[in-house]
C-alpha cells in the first residue's frame, strides 16, 4: 500500500562531525522522545514516516490479546453456534494443540513459523486430527483478523495437508487377527467394548455411553440403538444424547455371536451401562484407557516405563517376544502381533460388510455416516484393492470384447 504523502515540513538542522542534518523528534511506543537526522528534508521526512508505522504496529503488537485469551473468547461465540458435542471436541483440541503450545504469545505476534512448529506434533498423529486442527487455526485467525485484532493472518500460507508426512494406510484386520484378539482378551474387561466395535461398528464415545435400555435381545432380530455419545471434562465423563450428526442416530442389528456376548454380560451386569467401571458409573478417560492397557499389554509393540530406584527415576524398556510371556506378570502372553485401536474396530466392522456385498448406502446407515462420501472411499479402497478380483473381472470383460 502507498505510503500517504504530505507538504513536507521545517526541520531545524544540527552540525555532526563537520556535516549539517536535518533533525526532529518524535515520541516512541514507550512515550520517549527519540531524535532523528537526515541529510535531505526528504530523507528524514521517510525517516519519520516509517519510524511512525513502526510505533503504530508496536503499539498495536502489545494491546493484543495473548492467543489463549482470543482462543477461549473464540470457543465461548462458537457455543452458541454448535452442538455441545462438537463444541466439547473443538475445546479439547483448541487447549490441546493451540493454547498450549502458543497460548502465551500475542496473538498478533504469531508467525506463520510459530503454527507450523506447533503443528508437528499434531502431524504424528492421524490424517484426520491434522486437518481438523489446521481447519481450526485457520478459524480462530481469519475471525482475529475480521475482528482487526491482528493485522496479517498467518495462517494463509498453511496447507491442508498433513504437513507432508505421509499417513500409515490403516488396514481392517484380518479374520486371523480378529480371533486371535477375541482369544486374547476373553473374559476380560476390554471383550464386551471389542465385540462391539467388531460387530455393531460402534464409534468409542458410542459404546462408553450404551445403556441396557438400548439393547433390545428378546426381539426377534435383536437389535441395539444409538441414542447417546460419552465426553470427558476434565477426565469425567459425559453422557449426552446429542449425538456426533444427525446420521449416528441409528437401530444397528446384533449378529448372534454379539447378542450372544451381550446376553452374557447382562446376566452379570449390576449397571445402567453395558460397559462400566467397578461403581456401574460409565468410564472416565483414565479409566479407558487402563482397560485399553489389557490389549495394548498383550501386543508385541516396545514400550517403555520409568521407575524409581534409589530415589532416581529409571526409564525400563520392554522389547515382547511373540508367545513370551510378561516377566512381570506371568497371566500376560504376547499374542497380539499387529496394533489394535478402537477406531480399528470400526473400520474393520465396515470393511466386512463391503466385503460381504452390502450396497453403499445400507453401510452408510450402519455406520452412522452423514456424508456418503466418507462411506463411499473406504467402499472403493475395500471393494477394488483386490487385484486377484479385479483380474478375473477385467478377464471376463475382455474375452468379451474379442468375441465380438
Amino acid at each position: 500500500m502507498a505510503r500517504k504523502r504530505y507538504a513536507i515540513p521545517q526541520y531545524g538542522t544540527v552540525i555532526m562531525a563537520g556535516k549539517e542534518y536535518y533533525r526532529t523528534r518524535i515520541e516512541d511506543a514507550d512515550g520517549k522522545r527519540v531524535a532523528l537526522y537526515g541529510r535531505t528534508r526528504e530523507e528524514l521526512y521517510d525517516k519519520v514516516l516509517e519510524a511512525r508505522e513502526q510505533i503504530e504496529d508496536n503499539t498495536f503488537r502489545r494491546s493484543s490479546p495473548t492467543v489463549k485469551e482470543y482462543c477461549e473468547k473464540w470457543l465461548l461465540l462458537q457455543s452458541a453456534q454448535v452442538r455441545a458435542t462438537t463444541l466439547t471436541d473443538y475445546t479439547s483440541k483448541v487447549n490441546r494443540h493451540i493454547i498450549k503450545p502458543l497460548g502465551h504469545m500475542n496473538i498478533a505476534d504469531v508467525t506463520a513459523d510459530d503454527i507450523r512448529l506447533a503443528l508437528v506434533p499434531v502431524s504424528k498423529k492421524s490424517a484426520s486430527v491434522y486437518k481438523s486442527v489446521n481447519i481450526l487455526y485457520k478459524s480462530i485467525f481469519a475471525a482475529a483478523k475480521e475482528s482487526k485484532v491482528i493485522q496479517d493472518n498467518p495462517t494463509i500460507y498453511l496447507s491442508g495437508k498433513n504437513g507432508g508426512v505421509p499417513q500409515k494406510e490403516k488396514n481392517p484386520l484380518t479374520d486371523d487377527q480378529v480371533e486371535r484378539l477375541l482369544d486374547a482378551i476373553r473374559g476380560l474387561p476390554p471383550y464386551v467394548f471389542v465385540m462391539l466395535g467388531l460387530y455393531a461398528g460402534l464409534r468409542r464415545e458410542e459404546i462408553l455411553a450404551l445403556q441396557w435400555d438400548s439393547v433390545f435381545l428378546d426381539e426377534a432380530a435383536p437389535y441395539l440403538t444409538v441414542c447417546r455419545a460419552w465426553h470427558t471434562e476434565h477426565n469425567r465423563p459425559v453422557i449426552m444424547s446429542e449425538l456426533k450428526t444427525k446420521a449416528a442416530h441409528r437401530d444397528v442389528p446384533l449378529p448372534d455371536c454379539l447378542a450372544k456376548c451381550l446376553r452374557e454380560a447382562k446376566e452379570n451386569s449390576t449397571s445402567d451401562y453395558v460397559v462400566a467401571n467397578s461403581e456401574g458409573e460409565p468410564l472416565s478417560y483414565t479409566q479407558f484407557k487402563r482397560l485399553w492397557q489389557y490389549i495394548v499389554t498383550r501386543t508385541v509393540k516396545e514400550r517403555s516405563y520409568y521407575r524409581y530406584e534409589n530415589g532416581k527415576r529409571v526409564k525400563h524398556t520392554v522389547k515382547p517376544v511373540l508367545g513370551e510371556r510378561a516377566a512381570h506378570n506371568g497371566k500376560v502372553v504376547y499374542s497380539l502381533d499387529f496394533e489394535v485401536t478402537p477406531h480399528l474396530l470400526r473400520h474393520t466392522y465396515i470393511t466386512n460388510l463391503i466385503h460381504a456385498s452390502v450396497d453403499p448406502k445400507t453401510v452408510q446407515y450402519l455406520a452412522g455416516h452423514e456424508n456418503s462420501k466418507i462411506t463411499m472411499d473406504i467402499y472403493a479402497k475395500a471393494k477394488y484393492n483386490r487385484p486377484d478380483e479385479l483380474a478375473g473381472i477385467l478377464e471376463d470383460t475382455f474375452t468379451l470384447w474379442d468375441a465380438e
